[in-house]
């Protein structure tokens, strides 16, 4: 059997030279950032193109459907390619042909379950709700297994098969979107990014050759239980802190409001979308910075979450300045009332962005038990701060209530790992265990 790590542990390899290493590492994070780019494009496309197309009340329950999807992927990516991600990065070919083939089945499987349970809802809900609900369940094993095959490509170091399957799906997109905006519901929207995502999925098993094993999920799920099963708390209560301030904003202010804020959260799209996927890039990074320069792991988090926080500033600090007439040929109706939230929507970003670096940084030390509890308190914050903003001021309110829950959450982070990182300074063996 592979030799499996424990919390904290990570196996020593024996460094490179300096300058191949450090372009190694930019060519890798360059696929990375190209990938993420492909990523932003499409779901940037995707979330304009349904804006202009349905209006803002349509529009808030596709991005009921779009919430719901970010928990069932954080369900997946918590038992099926967090663990992955943190012990085959950088791992000989066999081991992750095998880890993948058992980690892909896993999201599928993950897929079809929670895909019958949102299935059932959707009947349940009827209106126009349900059948946005009923079409999400039928795409999510697409959904899923493309995104799986983006964390086993990056685990692999090969970010180019991930930048180009992400293509594939963009590509997908447009004919899809096509017919979409004929039927002119939201549901036929769902249907068609959806398809588009199950086309790439399908590209996936083309480029790695590896057939997923639904039938040994549980094996995978049993071997991987000490860090998968605190990976899947840890991330539903991030996407379940997201969907349950969507759901409270829709009932206390209206499901416009939930349009509104996903519109000004598509403006600053390519910042969203590269830290909801940061760990393909980030955690296998910061796992080989760990194994070859532990001294660096510190500087590394600092730079890439600093990073990320002045690019969040800049691009909002822009979009202040941008007329009027653009944002409305870009968002049509929704832009006046997202407009007003450019500034609070900013600061969260930027703030998620400073913590996104001390996340990854307790992922690559496999310190499960502390990212578990930042996170669980980040998204108190984040659930308490937007709901208890939406009552005391609105929408507004909700963005403001949610910038500052978020800045206070990523100054845990930072405390955390600062912890973390001493512990390990103490405690430089480990105990090890294998399976």
């Amino acid at each position: 059997m592979t030799p499996m790590t424990t919390e904290g542990e990570n196996p020593q390899t024996t460094a490179p030279p300096a300058g191949s290493a450090r372009r190694a590492l930019v060519g890798r994070l360059s696929w990375g950032l190209a990938d993420q780019a492909a990523s932003s494009v499409s779901n940037f496309a995707v979330g304009i193109y349904v804006a202009r197309s349905l209006g803002v009340t349509a529009f808030g329950v596709f991005s009921l459907a779009w919430v719901t999807y970010g928990v069932v992927l954080n369900v997946s990516r918590g038992l099926a390619t967090d663990p992955l991600v943190v012990r085959f990065s950088g791992v000989p070919g066999a081991s992750w042909r095998g880890a993948v083939a058992r980690s892909t089945g896993t999201a599928l499987g993950v897929g079809a379950a929670l895909g019958a349970a949102c299935l059932v809802a959707g009947l349940s809900l009827g209106g126009r709700v349900g059948p946005a609900f009923a079409a999400l369940a039928v795409m999510l094993p697409g959904l899923l297994l493309q995104d799986a095959w983006r964390f086993s490509f990056f685990a692999a170091g090969a970010g180019r098969k991930a930048f180009v399957n992400d293509v594939v799906w963009g590509v997908a997109l447009v004919p899809a979107m096509v017919v979409a905006a004929r039927a002119g519901s939201v549901a036929a929207f769902v249907l068609a990014w959806g398809a588009s995502a199950t086309v790439a999925a399908a590209y996936g098993y083309i480029q790695s050759g590896i057939r997923p094993r639904m039938n040994e999920a549980r094996g995978w799920l049993r071997e991987q239980r000490d860090l998968g099963y605190r990976y899947l708390v840890e991330n539903v209560s991030l996407s379940g802190a997201s969907q349950l301030r969507a759901y409270g904003l829709g009932a206390i202010v209206g499901v416009g409001a939930v349009g509104a804020v996903r519109g000004a959260e598509l403006l600053l799209g390519p910042f969203l979308a590269v830290l909801m996927g940061l760990s393909l890039v980030t955690v296998p990074e910061a796992a080989r910075v760990l194994r070859q320069a532990p001294h660096r792991l510190g500087t590394f988090c600092l730079l890439l979450g600093g990073g990320q926080a002045a690019g969040a500033l800049f691009w909002g600090g822009a979009l202040l300045l941008m007329p009027g007439r653009f944002g409305e040929l870009v968002l049509g109706g929704v832009w006046h009332s997202a407009s007003e939230l450019i500034v609070p929507i900013t600061l969260g970003v930027a703030g998620a962005g400073l913590g996104t670096g001390a996340a990854a940084g307790l992922r690559a030390l496999g310190a499960a038990r502390r990212s578990l509890r930042c996170q669980l308190f980040a998204s108190a914050c984040y659930v308490g701060g937007g709901l208890g903003g939406a009552a005391a001021a609105g929408t507004v309110g909700s963005a403001w209530g949610v910038a500052a829950a978020t800045i206070s959450g990523s100054a845990v982070w930072w405390l955390q790992l600062r912890s973390a990182l001493r512990e390990r300074h103490r405690n430089p063996l480990p105990e090890v265990r294998t399976s």
